[in-house]
């Protein structure tokens, strides 16, 4: 049994990727905040804590952990000309500030682990230069310099990867998929003609964290129906 910590798990691919490992037979710490939803799964734990401000209860924190995922982000789509400084900046505070906080509070038990593994989020926006992702493009491009350079730092007692995905099938992107033609037309847009389902993603996210990648650390993957590599 592995012990891994969870942020943001209760929807979508975090949902799935918790669902995947506790099936799988592992041990869960999960920051959520809904975590009634969660509360059917075996051998799982709930930490209160607050990716913005960095309070954690530490007390509850376990001694040791096997690997971490951070789950939170956001999905800002708008013309440069309207994003105000103000909303780069909370961009940047979900998708890579609040990683950094949870990573620094994390990074003993990560350190008293089996060979711990760290998997990170980024984006397909970050490398295609796609229009009205400029604050979010920007945050996950920011998240994938962290990871790399973490991977670096913590090799070789921590791995640390990064998933890329495209457009996926969650509570986040719920209105960029309101109805069926917008499913239909995003799933066009990717060379296997659908958009991505959360276990795409939890598959992924449970190999990286796995013993069987241990050779894989400083990656950035694409999980995006081969949008990022195929014309």
């Amino acid at each position: 049994m592995r012990t891994y910590l969870l942020a943001g798990a209760s929807g979508g691919t975090g949902l799935a990727t918790a669902n995947l490992l506790a099936a799988q037979g592992n041990r869960l710490y999960i920051i959520s905040s809904q975590p009634e939803k969660l509360r059917h799964l075996p051998n799982t734990y709930f930490l209160n804590g607050d990716f913005l401000d960095n309070n954690w209860e530490a007390e509850n924190w376990p001694d040791a952990l096997d690997g971490l995922v951070y789950h939170p982000g956001s999905i800002r789509l708008k013309p440069f000309r309207a994003l105000k400084p103000q909303e780069f900046l909370a961009d940047f505070e979900i998708n890579l500030l609040g990683a950094v906080r949870l990573l620094q509070a994390s990074l003993k038990a990560l350190k008293n682990g089996q060979h711990a593994s760290v998997v990170l989020y980024s984006s397909v926006a970050v490398a295609q230069g796609m229009a009205f992702h400029s604050s979010i493009a920007a945050s996950k491009g920011a998240v994938e310099a962290f990871g790399r350079s973490l991977a670096a730092e913590l090799a070789p007692s921590i791995r640390v990867n990064i998933i890329s995905p495209s457009l996926t099938e969650t509570p986040l992107a719920a209105k960029l998929l309101s109805d069926d033609d917008k499913v239909t037309a995003a799933g066009q847009r990717h060379p296997l003609k659908r958009i991505g389902k959360p276990e795409d993603h939890a598959q992924l996210c449970a190999f990286l964290l796995g013993e069987t990648s241990s050779w894989i650390t400083g990656q950035v993957i694409g999980v995006d129906g081969g949008l990022s590599a195929v014309r």
